[in-house]
């Protein structure tokens, strides 16, 4: 489609149908607009039909109407939009054989198309010798449903001879101008300047039997159409080598500060030689001054752990195969209800590290804690959905389901954040002191260098982090923008634990090469270097909207954008907390063993 901007079954001059809701809605499919109504075809199992009419549909072009439903099928059919069925929660696709012959199976089908004025035409159009600026409605549809009659199964038992379980729907498209849906006839066409248009919607179905196909399988032949697992597999062998390079510089470094700098340190007696190779020691009395803005570092820390966690756990369910594609809805539904309950974790958190800081403003850090994140992304949603309820479109969210996350925004995650900030303030003082002393005389950070200023090495540390993700992304953008089907969950999985270990020790290595120019300011540096990732994920979003996409509206355009930004602050919160979080080890690790050779 040349938009994302959706419209019901009903917003188009086809047959009626009484828009009853048919399936249960969850949370999820309501957000993602994946709600199902019932269809004016009818279909009985094992019974083909041959032609069967369903309506004729009349639409009759007048000034006085302020609802023109030609003009709008001429706009559908010019923007491609797609008819979604679905038939025993299997989608109806349309299939075809590509160049290699191997068939591909596309989910939804077009509505129709249109022959421009150069005689060009889209790849789904069928029409042969097609006229110049001329639109075809594809008004009879071929159905091909496969069934598996249940022989050699348990569950076959519980079926007559006339029973089974479908297992692929398929439809071809045709434009006939013919009530005996003759293949030979003209097809259904007319032009923009045309006053009345009458289209006969015809239909027809097969049953087929096929045993050899599993119904646990049943969705295969749609997922075979995925691009092919191996570009994946290639991009987490790439990933898994950078991720060994990173480690050998991580065990090095570890070694030659834990089993060579700190003892030489104690013994070497050349100060010289301690100033040039051993820096990092000389920022011991400053490596912990607190730094600016604690409050907001604890929030936004506090709201990364948040999102971590919950990307976690739903990676994990979707992983071990509880959340899938016939259960519509279920992983958008799940993330949500674990970011409500990783509210506590969010508040613990947030409250720890600003007791850490000795921050005294305890009350508005717990409110920062529920507002920054969660207020941010409900006012793009808000301002997204006010300005597709303005278009009339399907895709807006229901007034009572912005309610309903009102309120589980203010009766449950917002408690849950002061519950978790009572148990992190009253976490144990001890655990939380540092290994060193502060001066109380700051020291000064000697001139940087050109890879040192926060503008060279920031931007440096998230191209590791953000090449390893890349091709993930690419799948991801074309699942959420070109309605293809994404399954791959155990890719996403070890993508996500590759992520964190590649942010993990980017941020590591950076970090000790900071401290080694006397550079001791890291808290902040940590956060936006891995947080660096979703930079330039914006701008492959970018790319990706200016080479794979064709939205010529600009509402599809800020709705592009507006979901890109809240994807790009969730991937900020994300990479920039891990980066965070390690550099926080790595440093108590290391000085903390300085503390205690001292000891010794």
């Amino acid at each position: 489609m040349d938009t994302i901007l959706s419209y019901e079954y009903s917003y188009f001059p086809f047959c009626k149908a009484n828009n009853e809701l048919l399936s249960f809605e969850n949370l999820g499919q309501v957000l993602l607009h994946d709600r199902l109504y019932s269809s004016p075809y009818k279909f009985t199992f094992l019974k083909n039909e041959e032609c069967h009419h369903v309506c004729t549909a009349s639409s009759v072009t007048s000034n006085n109407q302020t609802s023109n439903m030609l003009e709008r099928l001429m706009k559908g059919v010019t923007l491609n939009y797609q008819q979604n069925w679905f038939v025993d929660n299997i989608p109806v696709t349309l299939c075809y054989h590509n160049m290699d012959n191997e068939e591909y199976c596309s989910r939804g089908f077009p509505i129709g198309c249109y022959v421009n004025k150069n005689g060009q035409s889209r790849e789904s159009c069928n029409i042969r010798d097609g006229k110049n600026d001329t639109f075809y409605i594809f008004n009879h549809l071929d159905f091909e449903i496969t069934y598996h009659s249940g022989e050699g199964e348990t569950w076959g038992v519980a079926f007559d001879a006339d029973g089974g379980q479908i297992i692929s729907i398929k439809v071809q498209v045709n434009s006939l101008n013919s009530d005996s849906c003759d293949r030979l006839a003209a097809p259904v066409m007319f032009q923009s300047t045309s006053k009345d248009v009458t289209i006969s919607y015809t239909y027809s179905v097969k049953f087929v039997k096929n045993n050899d196909i599993l119904w646990s399988n049943r969705w295969n032949y749609i997922l075979k159409s995925i691009p092919k697992s191996r570009i994946q597999w290639f991009s987490l062998i790439s990933s898994l080598t950078v991720i060994l390079f990173l480690s050998v510089c991580i065990a090095v470094t570890f070694k030659r500060v834990l089993h060579q700098e700190i003892p030489h340190f104690y013994q070497s007696t050349d100060e010289t030689c301690i100033k040039k190779q051993m820096r990092w020691i000389l920022v011991a009395g400053d490596v912990f001054r607190f730094p600016k803005n604690t409050m907001l570092l604890s929030v936004l820390i506090g709201n990364g752990i948040q999102i971590t966690m919950m990307l976690f756990i739903t990676l994990c369910f979707a992983y071990l195969g509880f959340l899938s594609l016939e259960k519509r809805g279920s992983f958008m539904t799940c993330l949500i209800i674990c970011y409500i309950l990783m509210n506590t974790l969010s508040g613990y958190t947030s409250a720890c590290l600003y007791k850490l800081f000795n921050g005294k403003q305890q009350k508005m850090n717990n409110i920062m804690t529920t507002l920054v994140c969660p207020g941010f992304i409900f006012i793009i949603l808000f301002i997204l959905n006010f300005v597709l309820s303005i278009n009339n479109t399907s895709i807006v969210i229901p007034f009572i389901t912005f309610l309903e996350l009102f309120a589980l925004w203010f009766f449950i995650s917002i408690p849950l954040v002061f519950i978790g900030a009572y148990f992190g303030y009253k976490y144990p003082i001890r655990m939380l002191e540092n290994p060193t002393q502060t001066n109380q005389i700051q020291r000064q950070v000697p001139k940087k260098t050109l890879f040192t200023k926060p503008l060279i090495g920031i931007p440096i540390g998230g191209i590791f982090p953000f090449g390893c993700i890349i091709i993930q992304i690419y799948f991801l953008l074309s699942f959420i923008w070109i309605e293809q089907y994404y399954n791959s969950f155990s890719y996403l999985f070890v993508t996500y634990i590759i992520l964190i270990i590649t942010c993990s020790e980017t941020t590591i290595l950076l970090c000790y090469s900071h401290l080694c120019a006397e550079d001791y300011n890291w808290w902040w540096r940590s956060f936006f270097t891995s947080g660096f990732t979703a930079f330039y994920f914006f701008i492959y979003s970018i790319c990706f909207f200016m080479n794979k996409l064709k939205f010529i509206d600009n509402i599809s355009i800020f709705m592009y954008f507006g979901y890109t930004l809240i994807l790009t602050l969730i991937l900020f919160l994300f990479t920039g907390t891990i980066g965070f979080l390690a550099c926080f080890w790595f440093v108590r690790r290391i000085y903390s063993a300085m503390k205690a050779g001292l000891k010794e």
